[in-house]
């Protein structure tokens, strides 16, 4: 796999994700009573809004899924319908993060807490869900996905004109995550 490998970017759009888990799972846990790291909250949570599910599982879902099931890979009862219900779960763990920040940075313990649940709950998810890819998925994606096929995923994943996959939103995260 090139540099350029759809696959091989997903892979490295999870680096990047894992960045931003280990260092929200860290600030949430060291901030001292009374100190709610809010502001950071907000970042992560925009950042794995935005480019962990609006760009990466976009990318996921609308060109490597529909393309490993063109290849016979079952969607229902299968890896694919796996990944989807994950992705699902994951957005509504975003959303309990989203709902909760206000009161939790107000000073609210009760939505502190239940944010940390979410929090908790989503990196947990998040971090067995990209061992699944990595180990599983993609290695089926790798055998299964020509030379054709891989050229359309990346065409998919670099098109300036999808907002979701554009150079200069994928420069701002990465960024981001790397300042962590």
């Amino acid at each position: 796999m090139t540099a350029s490998d759809p696959i091989t970017e997903l892979m490295d759009d999870h680096r990047l994700i894992e960045k931003v888990l280990a260092a929200l799972d860290n600030r949430l846990a060291t901030s001292a009573p009374g100190e709610f790291p809010g502001d950071f909250v907000e970042q992560a949570l925009d950042f794995l809004v935005n480019f962990a599910d609006g760009s990466h599982h976009y990318k996921e879902e609308e060109a490597l899924f529909p393309a490993l099931a063109e290849r016979g890979v079952p969607v229902e009862g299968g890896p694919i319908g796996m990944m989807l219900y994950e992705h699902t779960i994951g957005r509504k763990c975003l959303a309990g993060i989203r709902e909760h920040l206000p009161s939790a940075r107000s000073g609210d313990e009760e939505a502190q807490a239940r944010l940390r649940n979410y929090a908790t709950e989503y990196t947990g998810l998040l971090r067995n869900h990209i061992w699944k890819e990595d180990n599983i998925l993609f290695k089926m994606a790798a055998q299964a996905l020509d030379t054709a096929a891989r050229e359309k995923m990346a065409g998919e994943f670099n098109n300036e004109s999808n907002p979701r996959v554009t150079s200069q939103l994928r420069a701002r995260y990465v960024a981001f995550a790397n300042s962590l």
